[in-house]
Protein backbone atom coordinates (compact mmCIF):
# COMPACT_ATOMS: atom_id res chain seq x y z
CA UNK A 1 0.00 0.00 0.00
CA UNK A 2 2.98 2.65 0.77
CA UNK A 3 5.05 1.94 -2.31
CA UNK A 4 1.64 2.28 -4.30
CA UNK A 5 1.48 5.50 -2.83
CA UNK A 6 4.99 6.41 -3.26
CA UNK A 7 5.11 5.66 -6.69
CA UNK A 8 2.98 9.17 -7.88
CA UNK A 9 4.01 11.12 -5.47
CA UNK A 10 7.89 10.69 -5.81
CA UNK A 11 7.23 11.31 -9.30
CA UNK A 12 5.24 14.28 -8.87
CA UNK A 13 7.68 15.68 -6.42
CA UNK A 14 10.51 14.65 -8.24
CA UNK A 15 9.71 16.80 -11.43
CA UNK A 16 8.28 19.85 -9.23
CA UNK A 17 11.82 19.57 -7.74
CA UNK A 18 13.50 19.60 -11.15
CA UNK A 19 11.63 22.24 -11.87
CA UNK A 20 12.62 24.54 -8.47
CA UNK A 21 16.26 23.15 -8.94
CA UNK A 22 16.43 24.74 -12.36
CA UNK A 23 15.05 28.09 -11.27
CA UNK A 24 18.06 27.78 -8.51
CA UNK A 25 20.60 27.05 -10.69
CA UNK A 26 19.46 29.82 -12.74
CA UNK A 27 19.85 32.17 -9.95
CA UNK A 28 22.89 31.06 -8.86
CA UNK A 29 24.56 31.84 -12.15
CA UNK A 30 22.94 35.06 -12.86
CA UNK A 31 22.22 36.69 -9.38
CA UNK A 32 25.74 38.70 -10.08
CA UNK A 33 24.09 40.63 -12.65
CA UNK A 34 24.07 43.99 -12.66
CA UNK A 35 21.11 46.14 -12.25
CA UNK A 36 21.31 49.88 -13.78
CA UNK A 37 20.93 51.79 -10.39
CA UNK A 38 20.79 54.96 -10.58
CA UNK A 39 22.47 57.45 -8.09
CA UNK A 40 20.38 59.03 -5.21
CA UNK A 41 21.24 62.53 -6.48
CA UNK A 42 19.60 61.22 -10.00
CA UNK A 43 16.33 60.23 -8.70
CA UNK A 44 15.82 63.35 -6.72
CA UNK A 45 16.89 65.41 -9.56
CA UNK A 46 14.95 63.64 -12.19
CA UNK A 47 11.76 65.75 -12.98
CA UNK A 48 8.47 64.22 -11.36
CA UNK A 49 5.97 63.08 -13.92
CA UNK A 50 2.58 63.24 -12.51
CA UNK A 51 1.85 59.96 -10.52
CA UNK A 52 -2.14 58.74 -9.63
CA UNK A 53 -1.96 56.03 -6.67
CA UNK A 54 -5.21 53.93 -7.03
CA UNK A 55 -5.91 52.78 -3.68
CA UNK A 56 -9.39 50.54 -3.47
CA UNK A 57 -11.20 50.17 -0.53
CA UNK A 58 -13.84 48.01 1.61
CA UNK A 59 -14.30 48.41 5.12
CA UNK A 60 -11.02 49.66 5.88
CA UNK A 61 -11.87 52.37 8.43
CA UNK A 62 -9.78 50.65 10.89
CA UNK A 63 -6.62 51.39 9.53
CA UNK A 64 -6.88 53.65 6.19
CA UNK A 65 -6.80 57.13 7.91
CA UNK A 66 -2.88 56.08 9.71
CA UNK A 67 -2.13 54.19 5.88
CA UNK A 68 -2.45 57.90 4.17
CA UNK A 69 -0.93 60.39 6.98
CA UNK A 70 2.06 58.23 7.47
CA UNK A 71 2.59 57.13 3.77
CA UNK A 72 1.56 61.28 3.01
CA UNK A 73 3.87 62.01 5.33
CA UNK A 74 6.74 59.76 4.39
CA UNK A 75 6.84 60.14 0.48
CA UNK A 76 9.84 61.71 -1.33
CA UNK A 77 7.90 62.79 -4.46
CA UNK A 78 5.88 65.96 -4.39
CA UNK A 79 3.92 65.35 -7.99
CA UNK A 80 1.28 63.32 -6.66
CA UNK A 81 -2.18 62.24 -6.20
CA UNK A 82 -4.14 59.48 -4.32
CA UNK A 83 -6.89 58.74 -5.38
CA UNK A 84 -9.15 56.38 -2.77
CA UNK A 85 -11.78 54.43 -4.08
CA UNK A 86 -15.37 53.77 -1.15
CA UNK A 87 -18.91 52.38 -1.66
CA UNK A 88 -21.50 53.98 -0.63
CA UNK A 89 -22.86 52.16 1.94
CA UNK A 90 -19.38 52.00 3.38
CA UNK A 91 -20.05 55.21 5.55
CA UNK A 92 -17.34 54.67 8.23
CA UNK A 93 -14.35 54.52 5.48
CA UNK A 94 -15.78 57.44 3.41
CA UNK A 95 -15.65 59.06 6.88
CA UNK A 96 -12.16 58.77 7.09
CA UNK A 97 -11.15 59.23 3.90
CA UNK A 98 -13.02 62.01 3.65
CA UNK A 99 -11.27 63.52 6.88
CA UNK A 100 -7.55 62.77 5.61
CA UNK A 101 -9.26 64.70 2.23
CA UNK A 102 -9.89 67.81 3.90
CA UNK A 103 -6.62 68.24 5.29
CA UNK A 104 -4.10 66.79 2.51
CA UNK A 105 -5.21 68.42 -1.21
CA UNK A 106 -3.40 65.26 -2.86
CA UNK A 107 -6.22 63.04 -1.04
CA UNK A 108 -9.79 62.36 -3.55
CA UNK A 109 -12.65 60.46 -2.82
CA UNK A 110 -14.00 58.29 -5.96
CA UNK A 111 -16.84 57.51 -4.81
CA UNK A 112 -18.25 54.57 -6.88
CA UNK A 113 -22.17 54.59 -7.79
CA UNK A 114 -23.18 51.40 -6.31
CA UNK A 115 -22.98 49.64 -3.17
CA UNK A 116 -20.55 47.23 -2.13
CA UNK A 117 -18.77 44.93 -1.95
CA UNK A 118 -18.06 43.98 -5.77
CA UNK A 119 -14.65 42.77 -6.51
CA UNK A 120 -11.12 44.62 -6.43
CA UNK A 121 -10.77 44.84 -10.30
CA UNK A 122 -14.88 47.12 -10.03
CA UNK A 123 -13.63 49.41 -7.36
CA UNK A 124 -10.32 50.28 -9.14
CA UNK A 125 -12.03 50.95 -12.47
CA UNK A 126 -14.52 53.36 -10.90
CA UNK A 127 -11.78 54.87 -9.47
CA UNK A 128 -9.56 55.14 -12.63
CA UNK A 129 -12.43 56.65 -14.01
CA UNK A 130 -13.17 59.58 -11.03
CA UNK A 131 -9.15 60.40 -12.12
CA UNK A 132 -10.29 60.59 -15.36
CA UNK A 133 -12.75 63.17 -14.36
CA UNK A 134 -10.56 64.66 -12.37
CA UNK A 135 -7.94 65.73 -14.91
CA UNK A 136 -10.34 67.41 -16.91
CA UNK A 137 -11.49 69.28 -14.25
CA UNK A 138 -7.99 70.69 -12.80
CA UNK A 139 -6.22 70.60 -16.12
CA UNK A 140 -3.45 67.80 -15.46
CA UNK A 141 -2.61 64.52 -16.94
CA UNK A 142 -1.80 61.56 -15.15
CA UNK A 143 1.62 59.77 -16.86
CA UNK A 144 1.89 57.07 -14.68
CA UNK A 145 -1.01 54.80 -12.58
CA UNK A 146 -0.02 53.43 -9.46
CA UNK A 147 -1.22 50.67 -7.18
CA UNK A 148 -1.71 50.18 -3.23
CA UNK A 149 -3.77 48.98 -0.52
CA UNK A 150 -4.89 50.21 2.63
CA UNK A 151 -2.20 48.29 5.15
CA UNK A 152 1.08 49.21 2.81
CA UNK A 153 3.81 51.18 4.26
CA UNK A 154 5.09 53.01 1.25
CA UNK A 155 8.77 52.91 1.05
CA UNK A 156 10.10 56.56 1.15
CA UNK A 157 12.06 56.46 -2.33
CA UNK A 158 9.58 53.95 -4.09
CA UNK A 159 7.08 56.72 -6.47
CA UNK A 160 11.05 58.24 -7.29
CA UNK A 161 12.21 54.51 -8.61
CA UNK A 162 9.04 54.18 -10.88
CA UNK A 163 8.76 57.52 -11.77
CA UNK A 164 12.51 56.83 -13.06
CA UNK A 165 11.92 53.47 -14.71
CA UNK A 166 8.29 54.23 -16.37
CA UNK A 167 10.12 56.18 -19.21
CA UNK A 168 11.13 53.00 -20.43
CA UNK A 169 8.76 50.43 -18.50
CA UNK A 170 5.33 50.28 -19.06
CA UNK A 171 4.93 48.34 -15.93
CA UNK A 172 7.97 49.07 -12.99
CA UNK A 173 7.04 46.20 -10.08
CA UNK A 174 8.59 47.72 -6.53
CA UNK A 175 9.47 44.67 -4.26
CA UNK A 176 6.82 43.71 -1.58
CA UNK A 177 7.81 42.13 1.93
CA UNK A 178 5.84 41.30 5.19
CA UNK A 179 6.43 43.06 7.78
CA UNK A 180 8.71 40.84 10.17
CA UNK A 181 6.64 39.16 13.32
CA UNK A 182 7.54 36.88 16.49
CA UNK A 183 8.82 33.80 15.03
CA UNK A 184 5.89 31.77 16.75
CA UNK A 185 3.09 33.68 14.34
CA UNK A 186 3.90 30.56 12.04
CA UNK A 187 0.81 31.88 9.93
CA UNK A 188 2.47 35.17 8.59
CA UNK A 189 5.71 33.24 9.08
CA UNK A 190 5.05 31.62 6.13
CA UNK A 191 4.15 34.76 3.91
CA UNK A 192 7.73 36.25 5.36
CA UNK A 193 9.17 32.77 3.88
CA UNK A 194 7.73 32.91 0.56
CA UNK A 195 8.02 36.41 -0.11
CA UNK A 196 11.71 36.16 0.66
CA UNK A 197 12.58 33.60 -1.80
CA UNK A 198 10.03 34.99 -4.31
CA UNK A 199 11.49 38.34 -4.56
CA UNK A 200 15.05 37.41 -4.25
CA UNK A 201 15.07 34.37 -6.34
CA UNK A 202 12.15 33.12 -8.52
CA UNK A 203 10.70 36.83 -9.55
CA UNK A 204 14.39 38.04 -11.00
CA UNK A 205 15.30 34.94 -12.52
CA UNK A 206 11.69 35.06 -14.11
CA UNK A 207 12.66 38.52 -15.63
CA UNK A 208 16.47 37.29 -16.39
CA UNK A 209 14.57 34.28 -18.82
CA UNK A 210 11.73 36.50 -20.25
CA UNK A 211 8.94 35.43 -18.24
CA UNK A 212 6.26 37.86 -17.80
CA UNK A 213 6.29 39.96 -14.65
CA UNK A 214 2.51 39.38 -12.42
CA UNK A 215 1.90 42.66 -10.65
CA UNK A 216 1.72 42.31 -6.91
CA UNK A 217 -1.30 44.34 -6.85
CA UNK A 218 0.44 46.77 -4.98
CA UNK A 219 4.00 48.92 -5.15
CA UNK A 220 3.01 48.48 -9.05
CA UNK A 221 3.51 51.72 -11.78
CA UNK A 222 1.91 51.34 -15.00
CA UNK A 223 3.00 53.55 -17.85
CA UNK A 224 -0.73 55.48 -18.87
CA UNK A 225 -0.79 54.72 -22.41
CA UNK A 226 -0.51 50.62 -21.45
CA UNK A 227 -3.45 51.20 -19.11
CA UNK A 228 -5.51 53.05 -21.76
CA UNK A 229 -5.20 50.18 -24.24
CA UNK A 230 -6.38 47.76 -21.76
CA UNK A 231 -9.17 50.01 -21.13
CA UNK A 232 -10.01 50.48 -24.87
CA UNK A 233 -10.06 46.56 -24.80
CA UNK A 234 -12.63 46.48 -22.16
CA UNK A 235 -14.96 48.50 -22.58
CA UNK A 236 -12.93 51.37 -20.71
CA UNK A 237 -11.97 49.29 -17.97
CA UNK A 238 -8.26 48.88 -17.55
CA UNK A 239 -8.98 46.40 -14.70
CA UNK A 240 -10.48 43.05 -15.54
CA UNK A 241 -13.50 42.76 -12.48
CA UNK A 242 -14.08 39.31 -12.56
CA UNK A 243 -10.71 38.14 -11.94
CA UNK A 244 -9.94 37.19 -8.62
CA UNK A 245 -6.44 38.22 -8.75
CA UNK A 246 -6.89 41.16 -11.73
CA UNK A 247 -3.01 42.47 -11.09
CA UNK A 248 -1.71 38.45 -12.08
CA UNK A 249 -4.12 39.61 -15.22
CA UNK A 250 -3.06 43.34 -15.63
CA UNK A 251 0.98 42.16 -15.49
CA UNK A 252 0.24 39.14 -18.11
CA UNK A 253 -1.56 41.22 -20.68
CA UNK A 254 0.62 43.84 -20.79
CA UNK A 255 3.46 41.66 -21.58
CA UNK A 256 1.39 40.40 -24.25
CA UNK A 257 0.38 43.48 -25.54
CA UNK A 258 4.17 43.79 -26.05
CA UNK A 259 5.44 46.33 -23.12
CA UNK A 260 8.61 46.02 -21.24
CA UNK A 261 7.78 45.17 -17.59
CA UNK A 262 10.81 45.39 -14.77
CA UNK A 263 11.23 43.88 -11.33
CA UNK A 264 13.17 46.55 -9.24
CA UNK A 265 15.36 43.79 -7.18
CA UNK A 266 16.04 43.78 -3.52
CA UNK A 267 19.19 45.91 -3.25
CA UNK A 268 20.24 43.57 -0.05
CA UNK A 269 24.07 43.99 0.86
CA UNK A 270 24.78 46.13 -1.21
CA UNK A 271 25.24 49.43 0.39
CA UNK A 272 22.03 50.77 -0.16
CA UNK A 273 18.46 50.73 1.60
CA UNK A 274 16.39 48.15 -0.31
CA UNK A 275 13.44 50.23 -2.09
CA UNK A 276 10.42 47.68 -0.66
CA UNK A 277 6.60 48.14 -0.22
CA UNK A 278 6.19 46.35 3.54
CA UNK A 279 2.75 45.14 4.95
CA UNK A 280 1.10 42.85 7.13
CA UNK A 281 -0.32 39.63 5.91
CA UNK A 282 -3.16 37.66 7.45
CA UNK A 283 -2.27 36.34 10.80
CA UNK A 284 -4.40 33.60 11.30
CA UNK A 285 -4.68 30.29 9.73
CA UNK A 286 -8.52 30.89 8.98
CA UNK A 287 -7.66 34.49 7.00
CA UNK A 288 -4.59 32.93 5.36
CA UNK A 289 -6.85 29.77 3.55
CA UNK A 290 -9.57 32.47 2.55
CA UNK A 291 -6.56 34.64 1.12
CA UNK A 292 -4.94 31.89 -0.62
CA UNK A 293 -7.93 30.40 -1.72
CA UNK A 294 -9.13 33.55 -3.93
CA UNK A 295 -5.12 33.36 -5.02
CA UNK A 296 -5.21 29.62 -6.53
CA UNK A 297 -8.78 30.81 -7.96
CA UNK A 298 -7.67 33.83 -9.62
CA UNK A 299 -3.86 32.81 -10.98
CA UNK A 300 -4.58 28.67 -11.29
CA UNK A 301 -8.41 28.25 -12.18
CA UNK A 302 -9.40 31.74 -13.43
CA UNK A 303 -6.13 32.00 -15.44
CA UNK A 304 -6.81 28.67 -16.95
CA UNK A 305 -10.13 29.43 -18.18
CA UNK A 306 -9.13 32.09 -19.83
CA UNK A 307 -5.80 31.90 -21.52
CA UNK A 308 -5.56 27.92 -21.34
CA UNK A 309 -2.27 26.51 -22.63
CA UNK A 310 -2.59 28.51 -26.40
CA UNK A 311 0.39 31.40 -25.34
CA UNK A 312 3.33 32.25 -27.05
CA UNK A 313 5.72 29.26 -26.11
CA UNK A 314 8.04 30.72 -24.20
CA UNK A 315 5.32 31.73 -21.41
CA UNK A 316 4.37 28.26 -21.07
CA UNK A 317 6.47 27.20 -18.53
CA UNK A 318 5.62 30.62 -16.46
CA UNK A 319 1.90 29.10 -16.76
CA UNK A 320 3.52 26.04 -15.93
CA UNK A 321 5.14 26.99 -12.60
CA UNK A 322 1.97 29.28 -11.85
CA UNK A 323 -0.44 26.08 -11.95
CA UNK A 324 1.59 23.36 -10.53
CA UNK A 325 0.47 24.72 -6.84
CA UNK A 326 -2.96 23.07 -7.60
CA UNK A 327 -1.75 19.36 -8.19
CA UNK A 328 1.48 19.82 -5.67
CA UNK A 329 -0.20 21.65 -2.64
CA UNK A 330 -2.97 18.95 -2.70
CA UNK A 331 -0.10 15.72 -2.53
CA UNK A 332 1.69 17.32 0.29
CA UNK A 333 -0.03 16.81 2.93
CA UNK A 334 0.49 12.73 1.79
CA UNK A 335 4.23 13.62 1.28
CA UNK A 336 4.86 14.33 4.49
CA UNK A 337 2.95 11.56 5.91
CA UNK A 338 5.27 9.27 3.85
CA UNK A 339 8.10 10.92 4.63
CA UNK A 340 7.67 10.60 8.59
CA UNK A 341 6.30 6.99 7.71
CA UNK A 342 10.24 6.65 5.70
CA UNK A 343 11.88 7.95 7.97
CA UNK A 344 10.36 5.51 10.72
CA UNK A 345 10.77 2.20 8.99
CA UNK A 346 13.66 3.58 6.63
CA UNK A 347 15.40 0.09 6.75
CA UNK A 348 12.25 -2.01 6.17
CA UNK A 349 11.21 0.16 3.50
CA UNK A 350 14.42 0.21 1.43
CA UNK A 351 14.21 -3.37 1.38
CA UNK A 352 10.69 -3.57 0.20
CA UNK A 353 10.95 -0.75 -3.05
CA UNK A 354 12.17 -1.39 -6.39
CA UNK A 355 15.65 0.07 -6.88
CA UNK A 356 14.65 2.79 -9.40
CA UNK A 357 11.91 3.88 -6.78
CA UNK A 358 14.42 3.73 -4.12
CA UNK A 359 16.93 6.09 -5.83
CA UNK A 360 14.25 8.10 -6.76
CA UNK A 361 13.16 8.74 -3.29
CA UNK A 362 16.12 9.51 -1.93
CA UNK A 363 16.29 12.03 -5.08
CA UNK A 364 13.77 13.42 -4.01
CA UNK A 365 14.10 13.67 -0.12
CA UNK A 366 17.32 15.54 -1.69
CA UNK A 367 15.91 17.83 -3.59
CA UNK A 368 13.39 18.89 -0.93
CA UNK A 369 15.83 19.36 1.84
CA UNK A 370 17.98 21.74 -0.66
CA UNK A 371 15.06 23.57 -1.34
CA UNK A 372 13.91 24.17 2.13
CA UNK A 373 17.64 25.03 3.00
CA UNK A 374 17.22 27.96 -0.38
CA UNK A 375 14.52 29.12 1.30
CA UNK A 376 15.99 29.37 4.83
CA UNK A 377 18.92 31.46 3.49
CA UNK A 378 16.68 33.89 1.67
CA UNK A 379 14.54 34.12 4.90
CA UNK A 380 17.42 34.99 6.12
CA UNK A 381 18.94 37.55 4.34
CA UNK A 382 15.94 40.05 4.95
CA UNK A 383 15.20 38.39 8.69
CA UNK A 384 17.93 37.07 10.04
CA UNK A 385 19.00 33.29 10.92
CA UNK A 386 17.23 33.32 14.10
CA UNK A 387 13.91 33.75 12.33
CA UNK A 388 15.40 31.66 9.51
CA UNK A 389 15.75 28.48 11.77
CA UNK A 390 11.87 28.48 11.60
CA UNK A 391 11.73 27.55 7.88
CA UNK A 392 11.39 23.48 8.45
CA UNK A 393 8.30 24.13 10.80
CA UNK A 394 6.65 26.40 8.25
CA UNK A 395 7.00 24.64 5.54
CA UNK A 396 4.71 21.74 7.00
CA UNK A 397 2.66 23.95 8.29
CA UNK A 398 2.99 25.75 4.97
CA UNK A 399 1.62 22.42 2.89
CA UNK A 400 -1.30 22.34 5.50
CA UNK A 401 -2.41 25.34 4.90
CA UNK A 402 -1.79 25.47 0.87
CA UNK A 403 -4.06 21.97 1.01
CA UNK A 404 -6.65 23.51 2.56
CA UNK A 405 -6.80 27.14 0.63
CA UNK A 406 -6.75 24.35 -3.15
CA UNK A 407 -9.06 22.57 -1.53
CA UNK A 408 -11.69 24.60 -1.33
CA UNK A 409 -10.77 26.98 -4.43
CA UNK A 410 -11.72 23.69 -6.62
CA UNK A 411 -14.58 23.17 -4.41
CA UNK A 412 -16.00 26.88 -5.15
CA UNK A 413 -14.99 26.99 -8.55
CA UNK A 414 -16.99 24.17 -9.31
CA UNK A 415 -19.79 24.93 -7.43
CA UNK A 416 -19.91 28.48 -9.12
CA UNK A 417 -19.55 26.81 -12.71
CA UNK A 418 -22.23 24.24 -12.06
CA UNK A 419 -24.73 27.30 -10.56
CA UNK A 420 -23.89 29.34 -13.75
CA UNK A 421 -22.92 32.38 -11.47
CA UNK A 422 -19.35 34.25 -11.01
CA UNK A 423 -16.91 33.55 -7.84
CA UNK A 424 -17.75 35.46 -5.59
CA UNK A 425 -14.61 37.66 -4.36
CA UNK A 426 -13.58 37.85 -0.99
CA UNK A 427 -11.69 40.32 0.86
CA UNK A 428 -8.83 39.91 3.44
CA UNK A 429 -8.82 42.00 6.65
CA UNK A 430 -5.86 44.09 6.96
CA UNK A 431 -4.40 45.65 9.97
CA UNK A 432 -1.68 48.69 9.72
CA UNK A 433 1.44 48.92 12.31
CA UNK A 434 2.11 50.80 14.80
CA UNK A 435 5.17 52.09 14.36
CA UNK A 436 6.08 52.22 10.23
CA UNK A 437 9.47 51.08 9.47
CA UNK A 438 10.53 54.46 7.52
CA UNK A 439 10.62 58.16 9.43
CA UNK A 440 8.68 61.33 7.18
CA UNK A 441 11.54 62.71 5.26
CA UNK A 442 10.64 65.99 3.02
CA UNK A 443 11.67 66.35 -0.64
CA UNK A 444 14.20 68.55 -0.54
CA UNK A 445 13.89 69.31 -4.66
CA UNK A 446 10.68 70.38 -5.74
CA UNK A 447 9.36 68.99 -8.79
CA UNK A 448 9.90 70.34 -12.18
Amino acid sequence: MVVACLVPVAAWILVSGLDDLFITLVHTLTRRQRFPWPSDTALRRKPQRPIAILVPLWHEDGVIHQMLERNLAAIQYRNYHIFVGVYPNDRATVREVAAVARRHRQVHVAMLPHDGPTSKGDCLNWTWRRMREYEVRNDIHFRVIMTHDAEDVIHPASLRMVNWFSRRYAMVQIPVLPLPTPPREWTHGLYCDEFAEYQTKDIPVRQTLGGFLPANGVGTGFAREAMEKLAERRGGQPFDPSCLTEDYETGYEIHAMGYEQVFVPLALGAGREPVVTREYFPRKAKASIRQRTRWVTGIALQGWERHGWHVPWPQLYWFWRDRKGMVGNLLTPLDNLLLIYSVARYDHLIGCLPPWLAVSCKVTMLGTTLQMAVRARSAAKIYGWRFAAGVPVRVVWGNLVNFAATARALAEYGLACWAGVAVAWKKTDHAYPVNPQWAPAPDPLPHR
